[in-house]
């Protein structure tokens, strides 16, 4: 675990500028823009979202505060929540902080033995639920682990609950505290695909550092911004992206009501920009094909002139013609995102090019970013200050620095692993002092600590980075090739009709594919329609199929890939990788011990 001395906390401060920690962060934004509206929630029969300012956030966050402190929370107390993004979720956390408390963030949707587990490994002292439901599962916490002394619910009337603690503080009023930027602010437990989760302890420095750096790079957000929320703030990436760079500036977040709804949300929110992922504009990218294939006719024609004439003005003066298919083609797309997307910042995979490409030419660029948990999770970003190289994650944000270590490759390799220093670089793994060893560094850059990644990438010689594998993933096939299967299983989700792919052949003669269909597309697909009759096994099951789809992938894959890194068997499915069926994480990854678990006799039978 990072502790510094003061000698060291003296030399650091210079890049910790005020407002420093996430209290004051937020505080500062109340002063500026208190009667702006800051987080809006559905109100489903009704079909339009209601809004509170800062200054109802401020109200809500002095009275759980002064609660808190009557029930002795302190300095150094870890509390925790379980529940989706809300109101209720950033009201805990900057009460929380406000005391010098380190905020423990749950999903709801995990794991009874994962809960268990955090809330002792944390020696958490008050937790949060969502419900009375929820209560009732996580109660017996109470009697198994020493350290919880209360479990609040958080929508709910009478004892024990956020309502009855918020009426209780309004009356005995307790200032906050304002952390030192070297204080522990968020612990974060990662997913994990293997073994318990690691808790990442990440400062207040790290934190407001990393959200303010990442403003700093994109100067036209500012009090009229406004996110649709769709990633959970549990994980770094949303926390600081999105939750906390938007409440620095005055900006505003809806949160979405459902994956179900986010067509209708995004119209009633009307986001200027999104934080996500890849897969999001894939799924777009993919039923906007699909429907202009079924439509056909003049729509059809149009939708492909448009796009010709988008690719001819990439770079220069957008033409006449341009301008007038924009109008009657792509302005209808962007008014399914509400009409005022100004860009999307996207993270945890690389955007295919080609899609990326597309969503710039309709007037909705992307960004991609790369991080860590471990980095609070920003290192390097593509933004309108330091230009946008699809392909790449773009450029090292201030104070931090990546070297690409060449020791783990071949020596004439342009690549390497990934090794990361910087203001924003964890304090360490909680409890697991073997696993903090072992990936943090012992030299500094700028007397800031560096982590090792496991991700391998190189730089452009305009210093973009490129993520181009990761090394745990790496595996040899038996004729001494190694691959990397993520960028494969990333193409091979382009190819229409297809949601996920899984791509296998550790010290096999050839690659293999676990390919998930999207059986919806198929059966309005001209191609395949006329196979795809039946039940979803039953598509899945049927030979024209298989053979059509093995034939349009490995095509596909020809444009891109060496003839060993192409598989040349299939096992074609309809369950997609889920959190319910355990073969994804909470942050989407694949689980991929999980998912050969799942096929490993239907693999071995390839193998034959």
């Amino acid at each position: 675990m990072i502790k510094y001395t003061k000698k060291e906390i003296s030399a650091l401060d210079k890049y910790y500028p005020q407002p420093n920690n996430l209290v004051d962060l937020f505080e500062n934004s109340v002063k500026k823009w208190g009667g702006r509206p800051a987080i809006g929630t559905k109100n489903i029969p009704a079909k339009a979202y209601e809004w509170v300012t800062y200054n109802d956030l401020a109200g809500r966050i002095n009275n759980l505060r002064s609660a808190l402190s009557s029930l002795k929370m302190k300095k150094g107390d870890y509390a925790g929540v379980i529940i989706n993004n809300s109101i209720e979720w950033f009201v805990i956390e900057n009460a929380v902080h406000g005391l010098g408390g380190v905020y423990v963030p749950m999903y709801e949707k995990e794991l009874m033995k994962t809960w268990h587990y955090i809330v002792k490994d944390s020696a958490m002292k008050f937790l949060f639920v969502k419900d009375q439901d929820l209560y009732d599962r996580v109660k017996h916490l109470k009697k198994e682990v020493k350290t919880l002394k209360d479990i609040f619910i958080i929508r709910g009337e009478g004892k024990s609950t956020l309502a009855a603690l918020e009426e209780a503080g309004s009356k005995k009023k307790v200032k906050s505290s304002k952390p030192h930027w070297s204080d522990p602010a968020e612990l974060i437990y990662t997913s994990g695909t293997t073994g318990d989760p690691k808790g990442v302890l990440l400062s207040h420095g790290n934190l407001a550092h990393c959200s303010q750096a990442g403003h700093h790079i994109y100067p036209e957000l500012n009090e009229t911004s406004v996110a649709l929320s769709i990633l959970p703030w549990a994980h770094s990436y949303a926390l600081s992206a999105e939750l906390h760079n938007f409440l620095q500036f005055g900006g505003s977040m809806g949160l979405m009501e459902s994956v179900d709804t986010i067509g209708e949300d995004f119209t009633l929110v009307r986001p200027t920009h999104l934080m996500c992922v890849p897969r999001v504009f894939t799924k777009i990218y993919d039923g906007i094909q699909t429907k202009m294939k079924e439509e056909g006719g003049v729509k059809k024609l149009l939708f492909d002139m448009a796009c010709a004439e988008a690719v001819k003005c990439r770079g220069k003066k957008p033409s006449i013609k341009f301008k007038l298919l924009d109008k009657i083609v792509f302005s209808k797309i962007r008014e399914r995102f509400g009409g005022r997307m100004k860009g999307a910042l996207t993270a945890s995979a690389v955007m295919n090019p080609e899609i990326a490409y597309f969503f710039s030419d309709i007037g909705v660029p992307t960004f991609d970013c790369y991080g860590l948990t471990e980095t609070a999770p920003a290192v390097t970003m593509n933004s309108p200050k330091y230009g946008n190289v699809l392909g790449s994650v773009g450029k090292c944000v201030e104070d931090m620095h990546v070297v690409i270590d060449k020791s783990r490759c071949e020596d004439d390799s342009e690549d390497g692993e990934v090794i990361i220093y910087g203001a924003h670089v964890m304090m360490g793994y909680h409890n697991k002092p073997k696993e903090t060893a072992a990936i943090m560094l012992r030299d500094r850059w700028n007397g800031f600590p560096g982590i090792r990644t496991g991700d391998q990438g190189r730089f452009d010689a305009d210093g973009n980075l490129y993520i181009t594998g990761r090394f745990k993933d790496e595996y040899k096939l038996s004729n001494g090739k190694y691959v990397h299967p993520e960028s494969i299983e990333t193409d091979i989700k382009l190819v229409h009709g297809i949601l996920n792919a899984f791509v296998y052949g550790d010290g096999k003669p050839h690659n293999i594919a676990v390919v998930v269909l999207d059986v919806a597309a198929l059966k309005k697909d001209p191609e395949f329609g006329k196979w795809a009759k039946g039940a979803p096994e039953e598509v899945a099951a049927n030979k024209q199929i298989q053979e059509l789809m093995a034939v349009k992938i490995k095509g596909f894959l020809k444009k891109h890939y060496g003839g060993y890194e192409i598989p040349q068997k299939f096992i074609f499915t309809t369950e997609d990788f889920s959190l319910e069926n355990g073969m994804l994480t909470q942050t989407m990854k694949v689980k991929r011990k999980q998912v050969l678990k799942n096929y490993e006799k239907e693999i071995s039978k390839l193998y034959k």
